[in-house]
């Protein structure tokens, strides 16, 4: 598999990304499964005819991603949590399908309804605008991950229950894909509901964020706001000088 990532050495994007985008790839569609070993440096830099400099920065960079863990004398392997890059605008099923996970939701409901005060500031509506409400728990290999609820605008979502597994999916098809957003983390702990449906104790410790995405005119045209599981879920975001 490794032998089958193609590189240019005449495109502009360095052979590192090169390699790290080919490893990507083999992840997506499910060559290496949650805490599975991955190839060497050694074995990336014969196979792929590329010096250990390069293969090393290919897996720093998926390192830095939370894509793949180091284990001091063991090697590299698949993380076991999930951790969402928040320097990065990606929706829960791609950020699981990059991991090796197989994403899937559990629907609590798809509704449209009138829009309350809490959602008419941050989504920029007025009184009596109606929006489309999904509900539903995020599951990795079947496993409850994450409660969220989204709102968006009616003109956004016509047919809530025209979305299925992707939300951005959905909006990608309709033209409608958000390319900026901003999110606020937060602690929180599990309610009775919230511990119900992520098979959780009640009062465990949850990360809460609220997210509210813009198109490219910008318009906001989602809020989300989601509960994830703290023991599986982390967010990472990468700082420079």
């Amino acid at each position: 598999m490794i032998a089958g990532i193609g590189l240019d050495q005449t495109s502009p994007t360095p052979l590192y990304i090169q390699v790290s985008n080919g490893i990507s790839a083999l992840i997506a569609a499910g060559h290496f499964g949650p805490e599975s070993a991955l190839p060497s440096e050694r074995l990336l830099s014969e196979k792929l005819g590329i010096s250990r400099v390069t293969a090393r920065k290919a897996i720093d960079a998926l390192v830095g991603k939370g894509v793949i863990v180091r284990k001091r004398g063991s090697g590299n392997f698949m993380s076991q949590k999930i951790e969402h890059s928040l320097s990065r605008l990606s929706s829960f099923t791609e950020e699981l399908a990059q991991r090796g996970y197989a994403p899937s939701s559990r629907w609590i409901s798809r509704t449209m309804g009138m829009v309350v005060p809490d959602e008419m500031v941050p989504l920029g509506l007025s009184p009596g605008a109606r929006v489309a409400r999904l509900n539903r728990v995020r599951l990795a290999d079947g496993i409850p991950m994450a409660y969220e609820a989204s709102t968006l605008p009616e003109s956004i979502v016509p047919e809530p229950g025209a979305v299925s597994e992707s939300l951005y999916h959905y909006l990608s098809e309709r033209g409608t894909l958000p390319t900026r957003a901003l999110q606020h983390v937060r602690a929180a702990n599990a309610t009775a509901r919230q511990a119900e449906l992520l098979d959780i104790p009640v009062r465990q410790a949850l990360l809460f964020v609220t997210r509210v995405a813009y198109l490219q005119d910008g318009r906001a045209i989602e809020l989300t706001h989601t509960w994830c599981r703290s023991d599986f879920y982390d967010f990472v975001v990468e700082l420079r000088r």
